[in-house]
Protein backbone atom coordinates (compact mmCIF):
# COMPACT_ATOMS: atom_id res chain seq x y z
CA UNK A 1 0.00 0.00 0.00
CA UNK A 2 3.02 2.19 0.94
CA UNK A 3 4.56 1.81 -2.75
CA UNK A 4 1.09 2.82 -4.65
CA UNK A 5 0.78 6.29 -1.93
CA UNK A 6 4.24 6.51 -3.17
CA UNK A 7 3.51 6.21 -6.90
CA UNK A 8 0.31 8.69 -6.33
CA UNK A 9 2.17 11.22 -5.20
CA UNK A 10 5.28 10.76 -7.59
CA UNK A 11 2.43 11.29 -10.40
CA UNK A 12 0.70 14.55 -8.49
CA UNK A 13 4.81 15.86 -8.52
CA UNK A 14 5.53 15.18 -11.89
CA UNK A 15 2.14 16.85 -13.18
CA UNK A 16 2.76 19.75 -11.12
CA UNK A 17 6.37 19.93 -12.48
CA UNK A 18 5.02 19.47 -15.79
CA UNK A 19 2.42 22.83 -15.36
CA UNK A 20 5.29 24.23 -13.92
CA UNK A 21 7.52 24.29 -16.78
CA UNK A 22 4.44 24.64 -19.57
CA UNK A 23 3.93 28.44 -17.82
CA UNK A 24 7.70 28.80 -18.03
CA UNK A 25 7.90 27.54 -21.62
CA UNK A 26 5.00 30.16 -22.80
CA UNK A 27 6.11 33.18 -20.72
CA UNK A 28 9.68 32.84 -22.85
CA UNK A 29 7.68 32.26 -26.31
CA UNK A 30 5.25 35.06 -25.75
CA UNK A 31 8.74 37.11 -24.72
CA UNK A 32 10.39 36.41 -27.47
CA UNK A 33 7.25 37.36 -29.89
CA UNK A 34 6.92 40.47 -28.40
CA UNK A 35 11.02 41.21 -28.52
CA UNK A 36 10.92 40.53 -31.68
CA UNK A 37 8.24 42.83 -32.16
CA UNK A 38 9.79 45.87 -30.90
CA UNK A 39 12.92 45.15 -32.66
CA UNK A 40 11.01 45.20 -36.42
CA UNK A 41 9.15 47.67 -35.48
CA UNK A 42 12.44 50.18 -34.49
CA UNK A 43 11.53 49.64 -30.62
CA UNK A 44 14.28 48.23 -28.04
CA UNK A 45 13.12 45.07 -26.53
CA UNK A 46 12.66 44.68 -22.92
CA UNK A 47 14.45 43.17 -21.10
CA UNK A 48 14.18 39.52 -20.72
CA UNK A 49 12.24 38.24 -17.74
CA UNK A 50 13.31 35.81 -15.73
CA UNK A 51 12.11 32.34 -15.57
CA UNK A 52 11.06 31.10 -12.26
CA UNK A 53 12.92 28.90 -10.48
CA UNK A 54 12.00 25.09 -10.93
CA UNK A 55 12.09 23.45 -7.12
CA UNK A 56 13.07 20.18 -8.09
CA UNK A 57 11.32 17.12 -6.90
CA UNK A 58 12.62 14.99 -3.98
CA UNK A 59 14.87 12.09 -5.11
CA UNK A 60 13.39 8.68 -5.33
CA UNK A 61 14.06 6.30 -2.60
CA UNK A 62 13.54 2.79 -4.53
CA UNK A 63 14.57 1.96 -7.71
CA UNK A 64 10.52 1.38 -8.40
CA UNK A 65 10.36 5.00 -7.77
CA UNK A 66 12.46 6.87 -10.41
CA UNK A 67 11.51 4.26 -13.29
CA UNK A 68 7.92 5.84 -12.46
CA UNK A 69 9.53 8.99 -12.06
CA UNK A 70 11.18 8.60 -15.27
CA UNK A 71 8.25 7.78 -17.39
CA UNK A 72 6.12 10.65 -15.41
CA UNK A 73 8.70 13.12 -16.18
CA UNK A 74 8.39 11.99 -20.10
CA UNK A 75 4.79 12.14 -20.61
CA UNK A 76 4.81 15.76 -18.27
CA UNK A 77 7.39 17.17 -20.61
CA UNK A 78 5.74 16.16 -23.65
CA UNK A 79 2.42 17.63 -22.82
CA UNK A 80 4.25 20.98 -22.03
CA UNK A 81 6.28 20.91 -24.96
CA UNK A 82 2.62 20.44 -27.20
CA UNK A 83 0.75 22.95 -25.22
CA UNK A 84 4.07 25.80 -25.28
CA UNK A 85 3.83 25.51 -28.93
CA UNK A 86 0.02 26.18 -29.41
CA UNK A 87 0.23 28.85 -27.42
CA UNK A 88 2.99 30.23 -29.04
CA UNK A 89 0.83 29.77 -32.19
CA UNK A 90 -1.89 31.54 -30.88
CA UNK A 91 0.20 34.25 -29.81
CA UNK A 92 1.50 34.56 -33.43
CA UNK A 93 -1.78 34.28 -34.67
CA UNK A 94 -3.05 37.52 -32.88
CA UNK A 95 -0.36 39.64 -33.37
CA UNK A 96 -0.92 38.91 -37.20
CA UNK A 97 -3.99 40.41 -36.46
CA UNK A 98 -6.06 36.78 -37.82
CA UNK A 99 -8.08 35.05 -35.28
CA UNK A 100 -6.41 32.31 -32.92
CA UNK A 101 -6.65 28.80 -34.09
CA UNK A 102 -8.60 25.96 -32.11
CA UNK A 103 -6.82 24.70 -29.05
CA UNK A 104 -5.17 21.08 -30.55
CA UNK A 105 -6.73 18.12 -28.45
CA UNK A 106 -4.21 17.12 -25.61
CA UNK A 107 -3.26 13.62 -27.20
CA UNK A 108 -0.02 12.96 -24.64
CA UNK A 109 2.08 12.20 -27.84
CA UNK A 110 4.61 14.85 -28.07
CA UNK A 111 5.85 13.63 -31.57
CA UNK A 112 2.23 15.86 -33.04
CA UNK A 113 3.60 19.03 -31.68
CA UNK A 114 5.09 21.04 -34.13
CA UNK A 115 8.78 21.95 -33.99
CA UNK A 116 9.92 25.25 -32.38
CA UNK A 117 11.61 26.29 -35.18
CA UNK A 118 8.30 26.50 -37.06
CA UNK A 119 6.76 28.28 -34.64
CA UNK A 120 9.27 30.46 -34.10
CA UNK A 121 9.74 31.10 -37.58
CA UNK A 122 6.00 31.91 -38.01
CA UNK A 123 5.82 34.47 -35.01
CA UNK A 124 8.70 36.40 -36.51
CA UNK A 125 7.03 37.02 -39.97
CA UNK A 126 3.58 37.86 -38.62
CA UNK A 127 5.44 40.32 -36.31
CA UNK A 128 7.04 41.87 -39.47
CA UNK A 129 4.08 42.44 -41.12
CA UNK A 130 2.56 44.20 -38.34
CA UNK A 131 5.59 46.05 -37.88
CA UNK A 132 5.28 47.19 -42.02
CA UNK A 133 1.80 48.20 -41.24
CA UNK A 134 2.41 50.27 -38.09
CA UNK A 135 5.30 51.73 -40.38
CA UNK A 136 3.27 52.63 -42.95
CA UNK A 137 0.44 54.34 -40.93
CA UNK A 138 2.91 56.41 -38.81
CA UNK A 139 4.45 57.84 -42.76
CA UNK A 140 1.00 58.47 -43.71
CA UNK A 141 0.12 60.31 -40.48
CA UNK A 142 3.36 62.13 -40.84
CA UNK A 143 2.65 62.94 -44.50
CA UNK A 144 -1.30 64.52 -43.88
CA UNK A 145 0.66 66.36 -40.51
CA UNK A 146 2.86 68.10 -42.98
CA UNK A 147 0.27 68.75 -45.64
CA UNK A 148 2.44 66.65 -48.41
CA UNK A 149 -0.74 63.93 -47.59
CA UNK A 150 -1.18 61.84 -50.93
CA UNK A 151 -4.98 63.69 -50.85
CA UNK A 152 -3.15 67.01 -52.11
CA UNK A 153 -1.11 65.17 -54.33
CA UNK A 154 -3.73 63.19 -56.39
CA UNK A 155 -5.40 67.20 -56.45
CA UNK A 156 -2.19 68.62 -58.14
CA UNK A 157 -2.48 65.97 -60.61
CA UNK A 158 -5.82 66.62 -61.39
CA UNK A 159 -5.23 70.20 -61.91
CA UNK A 160 -2.60 69.03 -64.15
CA UNK A 161 -4.63 66.75 -66.29
CA UNK A 162 -7.57 69.19 -66.57
CA UNK A 163 -4.73 72.24 -67.40
CA UNK A 164 -3.54 69.48 -70.02
CA UNK A 165 -7.12 68.73 -71.46
CA UNK A 166 -8.28 73.08 -71.10
CA UNK A 167 -4.40 73.43 -73.67
CA UNK A 168 -5.38 70.22 -76.08
CA UNK A 169 -9.12 71.83 -76.88
CA UNK A 170 -7.68 75.17 -77.05
CA UNK A 171 -5.30 73.79 -79.89
CA UNK A 172 -8.05 71.70 -81.78
CA UNK A 173 -9.78 74.99 -81.62
CA UNK A 174 -7.64 76.67 -83.15
CA UNK A 175 -6.58 74.10 -85.82
CA UNK A 176 -10.39 73.58 -86.95
CA UNK A 177 -10.93 77.70 -87.18
CA UNK A 178 -7.61 77.88 -89.43
CA UNK A 179 -9.26 75.26 -91.77
CA UNK A 180 -12.10 76.82 -92.11
CA UNK A 181 -10.62 80.09 -93.14
CA UNK A 182 -8.42 78.12 -95.51
CA UNK A 183 -11.49 76.66 -97.16
CA UNK A 184 -13.65 79.87 -97.43
CA UNK A 185 -10.66 81.73 -98.90
CA UNK A 186 -10.34 78.53 -101.62
CA UNK A 187 -14.11 78.36 -102.24
CA UNK A 188 -14.79 82.12 -102.40
CA UNK A 189 -11.96 83.78 -101.53
CA UNK A 190 -13.74 85.89 -98.03
CA UNK A 191 -13.21 84.38 -94.41
CA UNK A 192 -15.78 84.79 -91.59
CA UNK A 193 -15.01 87.83 -89.41
CA UNK A 194 -15.26 85.85 -86.37
CA UNK A 195 -12.80 83.22 -87.49
CA UNK A 196 -9.24 82.81 -86.64
CA UNK A 197 -6.58 84.82 -88.68
CA UNK A 198 -4.90 82.73 -91.85
CA UNK A 199 -1.52 80.85 -90.80
CA UNK A 200 -0.11 83.11 -94.02
CA UNK A 201 1.40 86.07 -93.24
CA UNK A 202 2.49 87.02 -96.64
CA UNK A 203 0.95 86.87 -99.82
CA UNK A 204 1.06 84.42 -102.38
CA UNK A 205 3.82 85.12 -105.05
CA UNK A 206 1.28 85.35 -107.86
CA UNK A 207 -1.07 87.46 -106.58
CA UNK A 208 0.65 90.68 -109.17
CA UNK A 209 -0.98 88.34 -111.98
CA UNK A 210 -4.13 87.87 -110.90
CA UNK A 211 -4.54 91.98 -109.80
CA UNK A 212 -3.09 92.46 -113.83
CA UNK A 213 -5.47 90.21 -115.07
CA UNK A 214 -8.25 92.15 -112.79
CA UNK A 215 -6.83 95.25 -113.90
CA UNK A 216 -7.10 94.69 -117.67
CA UNK A 217 -10.08 92.83 -117.55
CA UNK A 218 -12.11 95.66 -115.67
CA UNK A 219 -10.67 98.53 -117.78
CA UNK A 220 -11.71 97.11 -121.04
CA UNK A 221 -15.22 94.68 -120.09
CA UNK A 222 -16.21 96.97 -116.85
CA UNK A 223 -16.60 95.99 -113.19
CA UNK A 224 -19.51 94.29 -113.86
CA UNK A 225 -18.13 90.97 -115.67
CA UNK A 226 -16.63 89.14 -113.02
CA UNK A 227 -18.42 88.08 -110.15
CA UNK A 228 -15.00 87.31 -107.81
CA UNK A 229 -11.63 86.11 -108.08
CA UNK A 230 -9.01 85.18 -105.93
CA UNK A 231 -5.83 83.10 -105.78
CA UNK A 232 -7.03 79.34 -104.93
CA UNK A 233 -4.72 77.48 -102.60
CA UNK A 234 -5.90 74.29 -103.20
CA UNK A 235 -4.43 74.24 -106.78
CA UNK A 236 -0.71 75.14 -106.57
CA UNK A 237 -1.67 79.56 -106.16
CA UNK A 238 -3.05 79.77 -109.63
CA UNK A 239 -4.97 83.50 -110.10
CA UNK A 240 -8.82 82.09 -110.36
CA UNK A 241 -11.32 84.32 -112.21
CA UNK A 242 -15.16 83.47 -111.97
CA UNK A 243 -17.39 84.95 -114.68
CA UNK A 244 -20.71 85.90 -114.32
CA UNK A 245 -23.38 83.44 -116.28
CA UNK A 246 -24.12 85.97 -119.25
CA UNK A 247 -20.26 87.35 -119.70
CA UNK A 248 -17.96 83.93 -119.28
CA UNK A 249 -17.59 83.38 -123.14
CA UNK A 250 -16.93 86.76 -123.78
CA UNK A 251 -14.14 86.90 -120.50
CA UNK A 252 -12.58 84.00 -122.26
CA UNK A 253 -12.65 85.59 -125.44
CA UNK A 254 -10.80 88.60 -123.87
CA UNK A 255 -8.56 86.06 -122.31
CA UNK A 256 -7.14 84.95 -125.60
CA UNK A 257 -7.01 87.39 -127.68
CA UNK A 258 -5.97 90.70 -125.09
CA UNK A 259 -2.12 91.38 -126.07
CA UNK A 260 -1.43 91.55 -122.33
CA UNK A 261 -2.93 88.20 -121.76
CA UNK A 262 -2.68 85.96 -124.47
CA UNK A 263 -3.76 83.11 -123.04
CA UNK A 264 -3.69 80.60 -125.76
CA UNK A 265 -3.76 77.33 -124.65
CA UNK A 266 -6.63 75.07 -122.95
CA UNK A 267 -4.74 72.94 -120.93
CA UNK A 268 -8.12 71.54 -119.06
CA UNK A 269 -11.87 72.19 -118.43
CA UNK A 270 -14.02 69.87 -116.16
CA UNK A 271 -17.27 70.26 -114.56
CA UNK A 272 -18.66 69.59 -110.80
CA UNK A 273 -22.01 68.73 -109.19
CA UNK A 274 -22.33 71.02 -105.73
CA UNK A 275 -25.80 69.71 -105.15
CA UNK A 276 -26.96 73.12 -105.52
CA UNK A 277 -25.18 74.33 -108.33
CA UNK A 278 -22.71 73.00 -111.13
CA UNK A 279 -19.19 74.72 -112.07
CA UNK A 280 -17.57 74.36 -115.28
CA UNK A 281 -13.37 74.87 -114.55
CA UNK A 282 -10.86 75.82 -117.52
CA UNK A 283 -7.17 76.03 -117.04
CA UNK A 284 -5.43 78.47 -119.40
CA UNK A 285 -2.09 79.18 -120.32
CA UNK A 286 -0.21 81.67 -121.85
CA UNK A 287 3.14 80.56 -124.08
CA UNK A 288 4.22 83.75 -124.68
CA UNK A 289 3.88 85.28 -121.00
CA UNK A 290 4.32 81.83 -119.18
CA UNK A 291 1.90 82.37 -117.20
CA UNK A 292 -1.97 80.62 -116.06
CA UNK A 293 -5.31 81.73 -115.21
CA UNK A 294 -8.37 79.79 -114.46
CA UNK A 295 -12.20 80.66 -115.47
CA UNK A 296 -14.50 79.67 -113.47
CA UNK A 297 -18.41 80.04 -114.12
CA UNK A 298 -21.35 79.04 -111.77
CA UNK A 299 -24.55 77.80 -113.51
CA UNK A 300 -27.95 76.11 -113.01
CA UNK A 301 -28.20 72.70 -111.93
CA UNK A 302 -31.65 71.86 -112.83
CA UNK A 303 -30.59 73.39 -116.47
CA UNK A 304 -27.09 72.83 -116.99
CA UNK A 305 -26.07 75.10 -119.79
CA UNK A 306 -23.49 77.17 -121.12
CA UNK A 307 -21.33 78.17 -123.66
CA UNK A 308 -19.31 76.18 -125.78
CA UNK A 309 -15.57 77.20 -125.52
CA UNK A 310 -14.78 75.08 -128.45
CA UNK A 311 -14.66 77.96 -131.12
CA UNK A 312 -11.57 79.10 -129.36
CA UNK A 313 -9.92 76.58 -128.15
CA UNK A 314 -9.84 73.26 -130.15
CA UNK A 315 -8.60 71.46 -127.41
CA UNK A 316 -12.02 71.79 -125.21
CA UNK A 317 -13.93 69.90 -128.05
CA UNK A 318 -13.28 66.27 -125.77
CA UNK A 319 -13.60 67.62 -122.25
CA UNK A 320 -16.84 69.14 -122.73
CA UNK A 321 -17.99 66.11 -124.90
CA UNK A 322 -16.65 64.14 -121.39
CA UNK A 323 -18.88 66.72 -118.91
CA UNK A 324 -21.78 66.47 -121.02
CA UNK A 325 -21.63 62.52 -120.65
CA UNK A 326 -21.12 62.35 -117.38
CA UNK A 327 -22.90 65.47 -115.71
CA UNK A 328 -25.30 66.61 -118.31
CA UNK A 329 -23.82 69.61 -119.01
CA UNK A 330 -24.71 71.08 -122.67
CA UNK A 331 -22.46 73.40 -124.36
CA UNK A 332 -24.40 75.21 -127.07
CA UNK A 333 -21.79 75.99 -129.86
CA UNK A 334 -20.16 72.75 -129.75
CA UNK A 335 -19.31 71.48 -133.09
CA UNK A 336 -20.76 67.16 -132.35
CA UNK A 337 -21.86 67.12 -128.30
CA UNK A 338 -22.03 63.60 -128.09
CA UNK A 339 -21.63 60.49 -125.48
CA UNK A 340 -17.86 59.19 -125.35
CA UNK A 341 -17.85 57.22 -122.90
CA UNK A 342 -21.00 55.41 -121.93
CA UNK A 343 -22.71 55.46 -125.36
CA UNK A 344 -26.20 57.19 -126.23
CA UNK A 345 -27.82 54.26 -124.69
CA UNK A 346 -27.26 55.17 -121.24
CA UNK A 347 -29.56 56.35 -118.67
CA UNK A 348 -28.66 58.97 -116.67
CA UNK A 349 -24.82 61.12 -115.68
CA UNK A 350 -23.04 58.90 -113.23
CA UNK A 351 -21.34 62.12 -111.84
CA UNK A 352 -24.34 63.68 -110.83
CA UNK A 353 -24.66 63.71 -106.72
CA UNK A 354 -28.60 62.38 -107.16
CA UNK A 355 -27.05 59.72 -109.67
CA UNK A 356 -29.19 56.37 -109.22
CA UNK A 357 -28.53 53.30 -111.67
CA UNK A 358 -31.24 52.20 -114.44
CA UNK A 359 -30.29 49.11 -114.02
CA UNK A 360 -28.91 47.79 -110.68
CA UNK A 361 -27.34 44.38 -111.29
CA UNK A 362 -25.15 46.25 -114.21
Amino acid sequence: MSGDKDLDQLKKEAVEKAKAAAAVAKAKAAAAAKRKAMELAGGTAPAEESAPVETPAPAAETSASEDSDDLAKKKAAAVAKAKAAAAAKKKAMELAGGAAPAADADTGEGDNAPAGDDVKAKAAAAAKAKAVAAAKAKAAAKAKAAGAGTDSEAAAGGDDEKAKAIAAAKAKAKAVAAAKAKAAAAAGGKTDATAAPAAETKPSPNQPYLDKYVKVITEHLGPDVLEDSYINKLSKDVPTLVAKRDTYYKVAQFLKYNELLGFDYLSELHGTDFETHMEVYVHLYSYKNRQSVALKVRIDRSEPTIESLQPLWAGAEWPECEAYDLLGIKFPGHPDLRRILLGEEWVGHPLRKDYEPYDVEV
